[in-house]
């Protein structure tokens, strides 16, 4: 049995730039994406997506766990990884949010293709096929992170310590 010495616990929260943390995102295309059925049951799949204007956009179908996930609970999770390095493990932002299913045909979906929007994930026929949809998750103001806002030296020196956190609303409050 492992037990965590108080002493030894991680105690340093990062603060990242939030403006740097959503450009690191909008620069990323894809997130392992956490969803759970209407009884509870746990599905995690990795996702292709596009951010624009703090929306994150998957095109899936219908059909697929997620949507079906999505429309019985809408609750999701992202885990998008950002590498910094060419080895080792990513840094990585985390957040929870509410996402919707949209038709193909939704005004909003088509308004973002006609603007040139989501192009890398309607690039390959996605918008022609009778199943698909999108999933619409709206970034938060709160942002889990590992591994940002500090150096790579101290993150790699003291990994225990990477735990960062965005809060878009109250440093707006500040």
């Amino acid at each position: 049995m492992h037990t965590t010495n108080p002493a030894q616990s991680p105690t340093n929260v990062h603060r990242p730039d939030p403006d740097r943390i959503h450009r690191a995102i909008e620069k990323r295309s894809f997130a392992t994406l956490a969803t759970a059925s209407a009884a509870g049951r746990p599905h995690a799949a990795g996702v292709l997506f596009d951010v624009v204007d703090d929306v994150l956009y998957i095109n899936t179908l219908r059909t697929s766990r997620k949507a079906r996930n999505v429309l019985a609970n809408p609750r999701v999770a992202l885990v998008i990884p950002i590498r910094r390095l060419p080895v080792g493990p990513p840094s990585t932002v985390q957040f929870q949010a509410q996402a919707s299913v949209l038709d193909l045909d939704d005004p909003e979906i088509r308004r973002l293709v006609d603007d040139g929007h989501l192009g890398s994930i309607t690039g390959h026929g996605e918008l022609d096929m009778a199943d698909g949809c999108f999933l619409r998750i709206p970034i938060p103001d709160r942002l889990i992170t590992y591994g940002l806002g500090m150096s790579l030296r101290r993150f790699i020196a003291d990994p225990m310590n990477a735990g960062g956190l965005v809060d878009a609303e109250a440093e707006a409050e500040r």
